[in-house]
């Protein structure tokens, strides 16, 4: 019996649900995937993130995790990081098939289509674990049917740390669902700013310099047509809101949709 089922006898509060984890893939000493069951009464929107966690003796460990799989699937997937000192990724990064972790009821959070005004190209800007609700939103069909091009920037440390990112892109190109408009209106740009490779540094620097634009030979962001989401640490989040801002795009919300949008509960 895992240490996991071992905890979890302690009856959780009522706004989780106690789900078994289905899948696990480690990427990197730093960075691995999961899926787990998904209740039958869990509804959420692509883009949203949900509390995720573990039993701390008789409390719950909880933290906010965007979901990776879109809002049609079967299961639910989540891609996280590794923190060897970290309260509850320390315990999560040792999770096996069959192990219980908690779920929370109400997903939320700002990374969905509605919080957006129609436009014409939507770019979906990430650093590291910040692509997990991209990964969402580019298996949803509603994503192509809005938008004549989605373009997906994974900005990472080094290069192994995109492959999560390359897998994710061609599984949506590959998939039942939305594989044929994917394939035509789907495209990755990545970059790392420690390793060599084709496009090297942070990603609002190769906006800035245009440098982005030339490597996809398409012209600069223009707030009339192009719409952005941003998901990645937290100077990622305020350089690139900056950026925005700067080139006339105009923050949006559930309640009142913009030109651009933000995950600030993304937490590394």
């Amino acid at each position: 019996m895992s240490i996991e089922t071992l905890e979890t006898r302690v009856a959780p509060p009522a706004n989780v649900d106690v789900v078994r984890v289905t899948a696990v893939k480690h990427y990197t000493p730093f960075l691995f995937a999961f899926s787990c069951e998904r209740p039958a009464a869990f509804r959420f929107r692509s883009g949203e993130f949900v509390m995720l966690g573990l039993m701390n003796g008789a409390k719950p460990l909880l933290r906010a995790y965007s979901i990776a799989s879109p809002a049609w699937d079967e299961q639910l997937s989540f891609y996280s990081i590794k923190v060897p000192d970290g309260p509850l990724t320390s315990r999560l990064q040792n999770i096996q098939v069959g192990d219980e972790i908690l779920l929370g009821k109400k997903p939320t959070g700002t990374l969905v289509l509605d919080a957006l005004t129609p436009g014409k190209r939507l770019f979906l800007v990430s650093t590291g674990t910040g692509i997990a609700p991209f990964a969402s939103l580019i298996r949803e069909p509603e994503t192509y049917e809005r938008y004549d091009e989605v373009i997906v920037t994974h900005t990472c440390r080094t290069a192994p740390e995109l492959q999560y990112g390359y897998e994710t892109v061609e599984g949506a190109k590959s998939d039942p669902l939305v594989g044929e408009e994917a394939a035509k209106k789907l495209r990755l740009v990545t970059s790392v700013t420690r390793d060599p490779h084709p496009l090297q540094g942070r990603i609002t620097t190769l906006i800035e310099n245009g440098e982005l634009f030339r490597h996809l030979n398409e012209p600069p962001l223009d707030p009339a047509q192009d719409r952005v989401m941003i998901c990645g640490s937290a100077a990622v989040l305020l350089a690139m809101k900056d950026l925005c801002e700067r080139h006339g795009f105009v923050e949006g919300a559930n309640s009142e949709p913009g030109s651009f949008v933000v995950e600030r509960a993304f937490a590394g």
